[in-house]
């Protein structure tokens, strides 16, 4: 059971944190932020790949007529496979928050994919869970680097050495 449960999105990715007590408190340091699930958006990987790939420059020009620009729709795609993808992360942090007895969840992401988990996590998350925004893009940092960087703004408790 852990009081504070940490969501680190970005559109292609979703990394799903717990801060565990240590066992023996007198023995071992903690509180230590434990990862426990990472959900993949393959839609997301696959744009950049070749899933809208065109080999057209952005123009079609026919010989002597007018020029068209291509409306390929990218950006609603883009949206909408990152509306989906917060969805599912809503979901997940919902039934962890609601296995975990979550009191506090700490949600970390980019600006454009944190307006798309907003209102769909406030709208998912039990009565009584506090939930922080940390609008900024920390899914590449490690959990030590990542349990510091919050504990350091206030948002999970701080690590302590273990004691002597």
């Amino acid at each position: 059971m852990s009081r504070y449960c940490v969501v680190v999105a970005e559109g292609s990715r979703a990394r799903f944190f717990t801060v565990e007590k240590p066992e023996i408190p007198e023995l071992e340091s903690g509180p230590d932020l434990v990862e426990q699930k990472t959900m993949a958006n393959p839609e997301h990987k696959a744009h950049g790949d070749d899933l809208l790939a065109d080999p057209r420059s952005g123009r079609n020009r026919s010989g002597g007529g007018p020029s068209h620009g291509y409306d390929d729709h990218r950006e609603d795609y883009d949206d909408e496979c990152e509306r989906r993808f917060a969805r599912e992360i809503a979901q997940e942090l919902d039934s962890m928050a609601r296995a975990n007895g979550t009191r506090r969840v700490v949600l970390c992401a980019e600006k454009r994919m944190l307006g798309f988990l907003r209102s769909t996590v406030h709208n998912s998350l039990p009565k009584g869970v506090d939930l922080q925004e940390v609008p900024k893009d920390l899914a590449k940092l490690s959990p030590r680097k990542l349990h510091e960087r919050l504990a350091n703004d206030g948002h999970i408790p701080r690590r302590r050495d273990r004691r002597h």
